[in-house]
């Protein structure tokens, strides 16, 4: 139903008050009453589920933008963890480097003392072989001498001395040397 102010105003021109105004009272009523049930209806199916929705919309945002800054949060907390590990892993590497150099140093002191040792070894069993040796060839030169000390004394004295006599005459020379 559809009032026309103009139709109303000429009917009520005698009117005091709202009517004067030319505003019908009984209209302005349906119009008020029109209103509140269009705006229950809109609130009802339209207002409350859009309003529900843009609180949904909100919330999502909200979360999402919460999450955002807790995975700033994270990746931070990761960055300094990851930078803490690689610094820790350095250390690490640092340590083993330096234990292997110090077991390449025992290593290599070892191999010398064992080389030292073992060039004694050699020069102890050098000595040992040159006494030897010359041992043995005072020996021969011994016997040697003392051929040749028999032949010189029975060229000198002209005749052949007996054993006994050899041997009295090798000592006696030897001893002669060897002072």
């Amino acid at each position: 139903m559809l009032v026309l102010p103009h139709a109303t105003f000429a009917a009520d021109s005698s009117a005091s008050g709202i009517g004067a105004l030319g505003i019908d009272a009984k209209a302005l009523v349906i119009q008020l009453i029109t209103f509140l049930l269009a705006f229950y209806v809109l609130k009802r199916f339209a207002f409350t589920p859009i309003v529900k929705m843009m609180d949904e919309r909100r919330k999502t945002i909200e979360s999402g933008v919460a999450l955002g800054e807790q995975m700033q949060k994270d990746q931070a907390a990761l960055q300094a963890k990851v930078a803490e590990t690689l610094a820790k892993a350095r250390q690490d590497a640092d340590g083993i480097i330096a234990g292997a150099q110090d077991a390449a140093k025992q290593v290599a002191a070892d191999i010398e003392a064992k080389a030292d040792l073992k060039a004694k070894g050699i020069l102890a069993e050098a000595d040992d072989r040159i006494k030897q040796d010359t041992q043995r060839a005072r020996k021969e030169l011994e016997g040697e001498l003392v051929g040749l000390i028999s032949e010189a004394t029975e060229a000198i004295i002209g005749e052949k001395v007996d054993a006994k006599r050899d041997a009295q005459l090798i000592d006696s020379a030897l001893k002669g040397r060897a002072a």
